[in-house]
């Protein structure tokens, strides 16, 4: 049996990794007795962590709000986690956070064994963060969506698409996603009857939380295929049609994985692509390395910054006096 000391220690692991445990539920993960796992749940308490406890046959025990922080327990790869979290947030998308995310990163360092000291700093030391553009997302926002998902409850919020509409949406949140500097939510939309993805910058949130509900069971690759398909299909403010001069399997190489290219014949092919500004499609379009033709009458803008950003080109390259 454990000693007393690293009990506490496993058991106060275990009630931080999921929101509800029963009494038999510990005491066969810590091989004890309910007794025991009693006890222990009240020398938790008197160390100063919030052991809620609720009776009966549904009942069991989860770790409450504190009034101050206590101390909390991480294995090695949950360590190496964090540390890689915060110095990604320090740089990341999510505003407000950078300067506490440096101090916070700074105070787990000191506590660190050398051998995940090394493990991070070598991380560190051979990475490069490029300077990004594009939405920030509020850290509270995205700390209200999480906890909703992780205790499957509903979510009420404000939400604006990307031709301006505002609108109100209640939903059974599912995941969070990150794809490059934005986040998005996964969840069923109550009133639609069907999954919906939501850019989480255009997301506010309007507590409290709805009732717990049951989730739906999806897997995390088909999260990642639906986002994916989600984006490339009705994300952007701007779209366009593109016939490419270049083999489908060369041009869908290239491009991200939500983005459909459809093959039109051996040396041709046909993309749906999109972005919140025409100027920055252009770029990405020039980027494709092969001749390319879209139709002006549907994208007019986005032929006219073709335009300005080809007469651009020819300027750069023209060394006459």
């Amino acid at each position: 049996m454990m000693r007393t000391s690293v009990r506490l220690l496993r058991l106060l692991s275990l009630l931080q990794a999921r929101r509800d445990w029963t009494g038999p539920e510990l005491a066969e993960r810590l091989d004890v007795t309910t007794r025991t796992v009693r006890n222990d749940v009240e020398r938790l308490r008197e160390l100063g962590y919030p052991v809620d406890a609720a009776p009966g046959v549904g009942g069991g025990y989860s770790l409450g709000t504190a009034a101050v922080l206590p101390p909390l327990l991480f294995d090695d790869e949950e360590a190496v986690a964090v540390a890689i979290g915060l110095r990604t947030a320090a740089t990341g998308a999510v505003s407000g956070i950078e300067e506490a995310s440096v101090r916070a990163l700074a105070k787990l360092e000191r506590l660190l064994p050398s051998r995940l000291r090394h493990r991070i700093g070598t991380l560190a030391s051979t990475t490069v963060a490029l300077p990004g553009s594009g939405p920030s997302v509020d850290a509270s926002v995205l700390t209200v969506i999480a906890a909703a998902c992780r205790d499957h409850e509903r979510l009420r919020f404000g939400y604006r698409t990307h031709g301006g509409a505002e609108g109100h949406r209640v939903t059974e949140p599912h995941r969070l996603v990150a794809s490059g500097r934005r986040w998005y939510l996964l969840a069923w939309d109550l009133e639609r009857d069907d999954w919906r993805t939501f850019r989480v910058d255009r997301i506010v949130p309007r507590p409290p939380a709805g009732p717990r509900f049951t989730p739906r069971d999806m897997p995390d690759e088909d999260v990642a295929a639906r986002i994916s398909s989600g984006l490339a299909q009705a994300m952007w403010a701007y779209r366009a049609r593109v016939v490419v001069n270049a083999p489908a399997a060369e041009i869908a190489a290239r491009v991200p994985a939500g983005i459909t290219v459809e093959a039109a014949g051996d040396d041709t092919c046909v993309m749906e692509v999109g972005s919140d500004d025409p100027s920055m499609l252009t770029v990405y379009l020039g980027m494709l390395d092969a001749d390319f033709q879209i139709d002006e009458t549907a994208n007019p803008e986005l032929a006219d910054r073709l335009r300005i950003l080809a007469a651009r080109y020819t300027r750069a390259t023209d060394t006459r006096p």
